[in-house]
């Protein structure tokens, strides 16, 4: 890791108060369309799907109605498997991901499972290309009771409502370049610190659970996706982003405690997908049929 960027806002060493996050809110600004983009695409599932709104976010600039999609005929004897996407809202792939997997690979599974797929947890961050909410808060740090923040408190109650187990959960993200150009400049100077820029990994790779980490379902989740794109290697010093490898392509971490997506519905099997759209060896095609893959992968070895 190196020490990089000091960002614009706020003073270095001291975190941010109310002004300094005002002022971050007020240089957001739209710069695509959630209802045009993933809504209007969502509504043509209705035919062959269950799509319910689980919630809604109220922000200052727009409401954002919240939906999951799920596989028809649930039944109760059927083991029930989640994908989330667009926790981190500026993380295309990962809802674009979401919905192609609705659309050319779900119904493959409900004889297997009932899948429910919620496609875009943060609809602001999705149309301000940000890994925050207006609040300035993570969402994929935030998924712990009391939850301070809309986007996970919503999906965990309704999940929670369900009233059964999930087999497993698959959450789809990226890792990219702006994270050290921009989220991790601000994230250090929000809390007061100094900021240190991770070594950006060139492919996909795997964030697990540490307390489950089932390296066999990890290694099919791998082997679907490098049919596809390419695997991130280690570093100089056998880590990605700073993490030790727990195996080719994945790192696993104590996620119930760092309050991430896949902790939070208590799955058997869970993984955290990150692909890296900033590559020169992948297209943005690439990228979103990566995490189809990886949801596909995954699914075939609980099969």
């Amino acid at each position: 890791m190196t020490q990089e960027t000091i960002y614009h806002i706020g003073t270095p060493g001291t975190p941010w108060g109310v002004e300094e996050k005002a002022q971050w809110l007020a240089e957001q600004s739209k710069k695509r369309s959630y209802f045009d983009d993933v809504v209007s695409k969502i509504e043509t599932f209705k035919a062959n799907f269950d799509v319910e709104q689980y919630g809604e976010l109220a922000y200052e600039s727009d409401t954002y109605p919240l939906f999951v999609v799920r596989t028809k005929n649930w039944d109760a004897g059927k083991p029930t498997v989640l994908v989330t996407g667009g926790v981190h809202g500026y993380e295309t792939s990962g809802v674009h991901g979401a919905l192609r997997f609705i659309e050319t690979k779900a119904n493959e599974y409900q004889t297997d499972f009932n899948v429910v797929v919620a496609p875009c947890l943060s609809p602001w961050g999705y149309e301000t290309i940000n890994r925050w909410n207006p609040a300035a808060i993570d969402p994929n740090r935030s998924f712990v009771a009391d939850s301070p923040a809309g986007e996970c408190a919503n999906i965990m109650n309704y999940i929670a409502g369900l009233g059964v187990d999930i087999l497993a959960h698959i959450d789809l993200h990226e890792t990219t370049d702006t994270d050290n150009s921009e989220f991790r400049p601000a994230k250090a100077a929000m809390d007061g610190k100094v900021n240190t820029n991770w070594n950006i990994p060139d492919g996909f790779y795997l964030v697990g659970n540490s307390e489950r980490p089932y390296p066999d379902f990890q290694k099919a989740v791998l082997d679907s996706v490098e049919k596809v794109t390419h695997i991130a290697d280690a570093d100089e010093e056998n880590k990605l982003i700073g993490e030790d490898i727990a195996q080719r392509g994945l790192i696993l971490l104590p996620t119930a405690k760092m309050g991430l997506c896949i902790s939070f519905s208590k799955a058997e099997y869970a993984t955290t997908t990150e692909v890296y759209p900033d590559s020169p060896k992948a297209t943005p095609e690439q990228c979103i049929e990566a995490q189809v893959a990886a949801v596909t992968g995954g699914l075939d070895f609980l099969k």
